[in-house]
């Protein structure tokens, strides 16, 4: 699958500043529709900085004027709706939406525009969002005659499920006000601070210890699907795995001594 666009500009651009990697999907004339080279290329950046040390937080953002629009029709139209191809671009979709969630850094999606579809499940999954204030929502499948299926998966494990359905079932745009009502984003600020607050958010994080940071996003994930008695015995195992950590004891040190902790990451 190609990871460049026709003009041969990279559909994925990396750029890295202060332990914070942002990747910026590049195909903002298709609304950075997610083409099955888009997935591809998504992909592959997360998979570099997985085990890139100098990176501690990933921001996901889009260029021009919209996050993401979602699955790319026209490439499903051109493929004349090929079950085979059909199958692959759902699997690697949900191969990408996974590798969000197991990637052992906290990723942030900066949202302007509008985040549809497969995009707003790239929203859901993502583990924070920061969203301009034009920014807006929506599962529309259900207009086109193809039900955001997929893009539920995400959706129901982040919102309520009557939220869920609301969306789902009318597939109507709801704006950023309802998008932080219902819990899908964390923070709405100016379109034009949109980058500030992303960085200060990504910033807050980078500075806190990574190992600790990749612990607890681990947890965090595999207990929301346990009951409440495994929830507790595996989070137990965690934390006393934690506190073995070089970081959680210079922290408690730390802590009890008055004193800023030296983050090790280890």
């Amino acid at each position: 699958m190609t990871s460049h666009n026709a003009d041969s500009q990279p559909m994925v651009l990396r750029s890295d500043a202060k332990h914070i990697a942002t990747l910026t999907m590049n195909r903002g004339a298709s609304r950075n529709a997610l083409s099955r080279g888009m997935i591809a290329a998504l992909q592959a950046a997360l998979d570099a900085v997985a085990n890139d040390a100098s990176v501690h937080v990933v921001v996901l953002a889009g260029s021009g004027p919209a996050f993401c629009a979602g699955h790319d029709l026209k490439e499903m139209r051109s493929q004349q709706f090929d079950k085979n191809y059909a199958y692959d671009l759902f699997d690697a979709c949900g191969a990408l939406m996974q590798r969000i969630v197991s990637l052992p850094k906290p990723v942030i999606a900066s949202v302007h525009g509008i985040a549809t579809a497969a995009g707003a499940q790239l929203v859901a999954t993502c583990d924070l969002a920061v969203v301009a204030d034009n920014a807006r929502f929506a599962t529309p499948g259900v207009n086109i005659g193809l039900f955001c299926s997929t893009p539920m998966v995400a959706l129901t494990r982040n919102i309520s499920h009557k939220h869920a359905m609301q969306m789902l079932l009318t597939g109507e745009m709801i704006d950023a006000q309802d998008a932080l009502r219902f819990g899908l984003v964390n923070q709405i600020v100016p379109e034009t601070e949109l980058d500030a607050a992303v960085t200060a958010l990504a910033a807050k994080l980078a500075a806190k210890s990574q190992r600790t940071l990749t612990i607890g996003k681990s947890a965090f994930y595999k207990q929301a699907e346990l009951p409440l008695a495994q929830a507790y015995a595996f989070t137990r195992d965690v934390m006393v795995t934690n506190l073995q950590a070089a970081d959680a004891k210079e922290g408690i040190c730390a802590f009890i001594d008055k004193r800023a902790p030296t983050w090790t990451h280890a």
